[in-house]
């Protein structure tokens, strides 16, 4: 258990601008920051990072919360190990009982993954450094390779012995259970037979953004046409390859820096490119380059050179990216080395300041490499030709801005001799076949869904969402604001505030939702709002219980909610504290009002009912409570300007 000081302390320090950087790059905008959101894809930033109120907001997919919801949410951590990741960022002791067995066997399943990989990192470090066969096998390829000491220790390069279970024994002599060893893929297990995945290879450990140990990659030193040269873990719920990208743990804050990221092919270029002096470079770790890896690769930097081998399949490797990296918004260009060589082979030809050079020199701009290299195979066939203005034009449509797509389309007309019109026609018809593929899917999907039952439930829905929700939102923001002053004698005024208020209003009204939520914080605010000092928006910005956090994050950072009602009335022109005085009693207001014709509506179907039933006594007993209702609804519509709400 992480004591209740100690979670105030990680939360004053954990700066939410200083948590979310180390993932995401934020710009300055006013007294926010601005970036693209981690947890979905956006081409337009609509992440926003609010140091003031210590909280984060996408506008997109509605994430938000704290530095330790952040954490949660990025990194799939529970609440109490985010905490324990931030207490290490901001060097923050946490003293803790020792971890039992039990407690070990309770953790989560995901952080028991972490962990299992954490040590097997851990022991292929130190079988490459102080094992015999480590030494001799797994450190002398490395520095026959050229590989450096230091680039060595900075990637926790390793090694696995090739003895059968070296490994798997090792880890359960230290405690760790052989289930974890299978779903990690450390450890292959077939009925009786137990064996190492990676035994007599050496080993390249993948780290996720946060620096720790998800997975591995093992090649093999042996000359064996039957055996796999690389082999990578499996996927488990720690580790999905098409979202993983080799070195961007280590290169995340220099491609920031320099607004550039290289990406290679695999694991030795990245350490090669590394010991040149280049750190803003990442790997596809081998596998095609997927959707998923772009999106890692833009919340960084718009600006990508693809590096790789100038054989067959390094063009072709090129070509499939080129469009992939376009249709995601980000500026590609194209680096292809002499024939035979790869990143690692190639840096290991010339200096440091020499390839730093021949990368300036070198890279294309995409539309000029496609170009070059297709024109080869035209010569003077004008069919070959004209596919040729097929694919490139292919590439150009798939750019989500008019303005680069433009430019692009007045370089390719200009390289080709084509004229530019035929070229946007050409566009137009891609992107009219696009739209249409895209409706008949939308349309197949929507034919697919079941239709609404008479069983449907209406219970899960909300009827009063809107205006809960507008006055949680006032009494999070304003809690302890003054509205205005009560006369209680000539003599004597008494200060209101807006909690006081809200809740001596609603008192007799029943403030229940149906929402859980909504209603959990409403009893904390009955509970806990009186007393001395409470500040509410911390209270809720810092709730241990997520959901509850969410909220009070979503309503802190969105604009004044105004309902349909006030925007027919025009727009204020004041900000929100100077018009409380009329902003509160309204959404109070409001409230009752949309409770009074739900009642309204409920008591005419019981009316309804008892007609049928030919109860007449219940049939007037229900009229005066409707004619009592009506009465409610006209005063209310009147104080509200007889604004009609929809039922």
């Amino acid at each position: 258990m992480i004591d209740q000081a100690t979670i105030e302390k990680i939360h004053d320090a954990a700066e939410i601008v200083d948590v979310v950087q180390d993932f995401v790059t934020l710009k300055k905008r006013g007294t926010n920051y601005l970036g693209l959101c981690p947890f979905h894809n956006e081409k337009t930033p609509s992440f926003i990072v609010s140091p003031a109120k210590g909280i984060f907001k996408c506008f997109g997919c509605g994430k938000g919360g704290n530095s330790v919801n952040f954490i949660m949410e990025h990194e799939h951590l529970i609440y109490t190990d985010a905490l324990r990741y931030l207490a290490r960022k901001f060097n923050i002791p946490i003293a803790e009982k020792e971890e039992t067995a039990e407690d070990q066997r309770l953790r989560d399943e995901r952080e028991s993954l972490m962990i299992v990989s954490d040590f097997a990192g851990k022991y292929f470090s130190q079988i490459l450094h102080n094992d015999n066969e480590g030494r001799s096998i797994g450190l002398s390829y490395f520095r026959q390779r050229g590989v450096r000491d230091d680039i060595i220790q900075k990637f926790e390069l390793g090694y696995c012995p090739d003895r059968k279970d070296a490994f798997t024994q090792a880890a359960q002599r230290q405690g760790y259970r052989m289930e974890f060893l299978e779903k990690t893929g450390l450890t292959i297990r077939r009925d009786d037979w137990v064996r190492d995945r990676f035994g007599g290879r050496i080993i390249f450990p993948v780290h996720n953004l946060a620096g720790r140990v998800i997975a591995f990659g093992g090649r093999t030193l042996k000359n064996d046409s039957n055996t796999a040269k690389y082999l990578n873990s499996p996927e488990s719920d720690i580790y999905h390859k098409s979202q993983v990208l080799y070195g961007l743990f280590h290169a995340k804050r220099e491609i920031t820096r320099k607004d550039k990221c290289f990406l290679v092919e695999g694991y030795v270029d990245v350490l090669a490119m590394h010991q040149a002096g280049i750190e803003n470079v990442v790997a596809s770790s081998g596998t095609s380059l997927t959707v998923e890896q772009i999106r890692l690769i833009k919340r960084f930097t718009n600006n990508v050179t693809i590096l790789y081998d100038g054989d067959a399949a390094g063009i072709k490797a090129s070509l499939r990216g080129i469009d992939l990296v376009l249709e995601q918004g980000l500026h590609v260009k194209v680096l292809l080395l002499p024939d035979g060589h790869d990143p690692d082979s190639f840096s290991r030809t010339i200096s440091s300041s020499q390839l730093i050079k021949y990368i300036d020199e070198n890279e294309s701009d995409f539309i000029k490499f496609k170009t070059k290299l297709l024109l080869r195979t035209t010569q003077n066939d004008p069919v070959e030709r004209a596919r040729l203005v097929s694919n490139i034009v292919q590439s150009i449509s798939v750019i989500p801005d008019v303005i680069i797509r433009s430019e692009y389309i007045r370089e390719c007309s200009s390289l080709l001799d084509v004229n530019e019109e035929i070229l946007y026609q050409e566009i137009r018809k891609l992107k009219q076949k696009e739209t249409e593929t895209h409706y008949n899917k939308t349309v197949r999907e929507h034919n697919a869904k079941p239709a609404p039952t008479a069983n449907t439930s209406p219970a899960s829905v909300n009827l009063f969402d809107a205006e809960e929700k507008a006055i949680l939102r006032l009494l999070i923001k304003y809690w302890d604001f003054h509205l205005f002053e009560e006369e209680i004698n000539p003599n004597e005024t008494q200060i209101i505030k807006v909690g006081e208020y809200v809740f001596q209003e609603l008192e007799g009204d029943d403030f229940v939702s149906s929402n859980p939520i909504y209603q959990k914080m409403i009893d904390e605010f009955k509970t806990y709002g009186w007393e001395p000092g409470f500040d509410c928006q911390r209270y809720f910005t810092n709730h241990p219980d997520s959901k509850i956090c969410q909220l009070a994050t979503n309503l802190l950072a969105e604009k004044y909610i105004e309902s349909v009602r006030w925007q027919k009335n025009g727009s204020w022109m004041e900000t929100e504290e100077e018009i409380l005085f009329t902003l509160v009693p309204k959404s109070i207001e409001e409230y009752k009002l949309r409770k009074a014709m739900v009642l309204e509506h409920d008591i005419l179907k019981e009316m309804q009912a008892a007609q049928s039933d030919h109860n007449e006594d219940k049939i007037i007993e229900l009229q005066m409570k409707w004619m009592n209702l009506k009465q409610v609804v006209k005063i209310l519509s009147e104080s509200l300007g007889r604004r009609a709400i929809t039922r």
